[in-house]
Parts: C-alpha cells; sequence; structure tokens
C-alpha cells in the first residue's frame, strides 16, 4: 500500500519506519533539520528490537508523492491549519485519512450522538477550513497509546506502548480500516479497530489533559505528578470535570479519575508531548488538548473551574515563551 506519514516525527516516525520496514511504500512529510537528516541517512528507529533503519521518499512538499491509498496525519495540532490545505496532490478518490493527533480532532462532533452533533469547535476549526479540506467521509479516526520522542534529527525512540486505535467516525467499520489496522499489526506494532472512537478518543484525552499540562507547568513527569501531593489533586480534579463532561455528551468514562492517573503514571519518568514540545521551542498544543474541554464544558453547562486556571497559566507559560 501506499502510506504516506504527515508529520514524521516521534509518532509518525515510529508508524512511518514498522510500515516501510514491512513492506510497504511509505513516505514521510517533515522539514527542517528532521528532513535533511531523514533524506541522507534515512529513518532510525530505535527499540525494544535494537535500531532499525529504512529509506524512503521524504519531502516537505506533498505533490512529492501523489495520490496515497492512507495519509496519516501525525502533526501537533498547531500545525494544521498551515499544512492541511496543501494536502490535495496526496488525495485520489478513495484516499483515507487517518487523523492520529492528540486531543479532540476538527471532525469530532460531525456524527457524535447528543446534543453537540454537527458542532464546529471554535477551539479546533474556527474558520471551518479544515472540515472543508478534509470532510468526515474521508476520515479513520486514531488513537495513539504510545510513547516516543525524536532524539536527534532523523532518530527515533520507542519507548514504551504499541497500540494504534482506528475506528471510523460514523461508527460503521470499512473494509478500509480492517486493512489498516492489519498492515499496523503485521507491521510489529498493534492495530485495533473499533466501533467506538469518540469514546477512546475521549478517554485518552482525559488523561492528557489531566496530566499533560501539569506536566509543563512544574517539569513533573507523569510518574511525578501521580506521587506529588500537591499536582495528584490538581490533575484528578481536572479529569473529573472533564469526566463530567463526557457524561452530559455520551462519553461514559469506565474509570474514575484517580485511577487514570495512575494508569498515566504507569509509564513512569516520562514527558509528555506538550512538555517536549515546551522545552524544545516547539508551538504547544494547548487548544486541542486544554482550550476544547473548557469549550465543551461552556457548550453543556459543565462548570470547569480547575480547567480553567490551568488553562490560563498554560496560555500564560507558553505566550511568555513565543510559543502561543
Amino acid at each position: 500500500m501506499k502510506i504516506c506519514i504527515v508529520g514524521a516525527g516521534a509518532i509518525g516516525g515510529v508508524l512511518g519506519v514498522r510500515l516501510a520496514d514491512a513492506g510497504h511504500n511509505v513516505s514521510l512529510l517533515a522539514r527542517g533539520v528532521h528532513l535533511a537528516a531523514l533524506r541522507n541517512n534515512g529513518a532510525k528507529l530505535i527499540d525494544h528490537r535494537g535500531e532499525t533503519v529504512v529509506r524512503v521518499a521524504a519531502s516537505d512538499d506533498p505533490i512529492d508523492f501523489g495520490p496515497q491509498d492512507f495519509v496519516v496525519i501525525t502533526l501537533k495540532t498547531p500545525s494544521l491549519p498551515d499544512v492541511v490545505p496543501n494536502l490535495a496532490p496526496l488525495l485520489g478518490d478513495d484516499t483515507a485519512v487517518v487523523s492520529a493527533m492528540n486531543g479532540i480532532p476538527w471532525w469530532f462532533c460531525q456524527h457524535l450522538e447528543g446534543p453537540l452533533m454537527g458542532r464546529q469547535l471554535d477551539t479546533i476549526d474556527p474558520t471551518g477550513n479544515l472540515a472543508a479540506a478534509l470532510p468526515a467521509e474521508r476520515i479513520i479516526g486514531g488513537v495513539v497509546h504510545a510513547g516516543a520522542s525524536v532524539s536527534e534529527p532523523g532518530v527515533i525512540r520507542h519507548a514504551a506502548g504499541n497500540l494504534f486505535i482506528l475506528g471510523e467516525p460514523d461508527g460503521v467499520t470499512k473494509a478500509r480500516t480492517t486493512t489498516l489496522g492489519d498492515a499496523i499489526s503485521r507491521a510489529g506494532l498493534t492495530g485495533r479497530v473499533t466501533e467506538s472512537i469518540h469514546q477512546e478518543i475521549w478517554t485518552k484525552l482525559v488523561g492528557n489533559m489531566g496530566m499533560g499540562p501539569i506536566s509543563a507547568l512544574t517539569k513533573l513527569t507523569l510518574s511525578g505528578i501521580a506521587n506529588d501531593g500537591d499536582a495528584r489533586p490538581i490533575a484528578v480534579a481536572m479529569m473529573e470535570e472533564a469526566i463530567a463532561i463526557g457524561g452530559r455528551i455520551g462519553l461514559h468514562m469506565d474509570m474514575t479519575a484517580e485511577a487514570r492517573v495512575d494508569l498515566g503514571a504507569e509509564l513512569g519518568d516520562f514527558k509528555p508531548s506538550i512538555l517536549q514540545d515546551l522545552e524544545k521551542g516547539r508551538p504547544m498544543e494547548i487548544d486541542a488538548l486544554i482550550g476544547v474541554v473548557a469549550e465543551l464544558g461552556r457548550l453543556v453547562n459543565v462548570p470547569t473551574p480547575t480547567i480553567d486556571i490551568v488553562l490560563a497559566l498554560q496560555r500564560a507559560q507558553a505566550r511568555f515563551a513565543g510559543l502561543y
């Protein structure tokens, strides 16, 4: 299959290397020094197996690749408005687009049963340009449970987790989804297909939203937050507010906020991506992880006092660093 990874950083790099090593025609859309390293040295993945290096097409211009079977977007959300309108050369009539980013995607409410069905979220797609360029009919939703980082240009370190969950926004599993899920599993990762992709996205978001911002503000790792007497209660309070919002929109958690904090801590001394972005001077995913939850709370009349405070502090921190 022809598969283009849009944003071949940490998670995109793990997926791209594994799929290419399994024999698929993979291309990587990247930029800057990372792109230069991919072109010169190939993409190197370091994980429990050792080192795997693949040489694949890499570019910063989608026109170099042509139409694909699958386009997998693993970009940071702040990059979407600049990148998505330029993806047209990758899209054939039957090309499926996998949104595999952190946070709430632009298409989230299109098939969400309940009070927000069809709602456009201002924190994610205020102009509607993302939905116009990549309508829900093309989309396969993706949720990634893995920890990885780009340790140096062209080098990806896979620390933990290998689960890639896929699902159609309308909840009806299609052949394209099972085809990609099977390919991911045969590549040595775990591809799982679900009929409840909204629930999977929401469950991951609750954990990321409750721990990532606190990590960025305090520099604590995930296990550090779970074991800190001051940080942990704030994370729990944020998650409890989000869980209440989920209850209003039909996305119910099957674990408590306390249990969700403990689950995040199982990754150990791992820095979540929002802290990695802060430390590397990259735009931070504040709106997709936190701002959108505050917006959803307002829309369904669920108070979010703790989320609002942490969101304000996170925005102030990012503005001071020139990243928001």
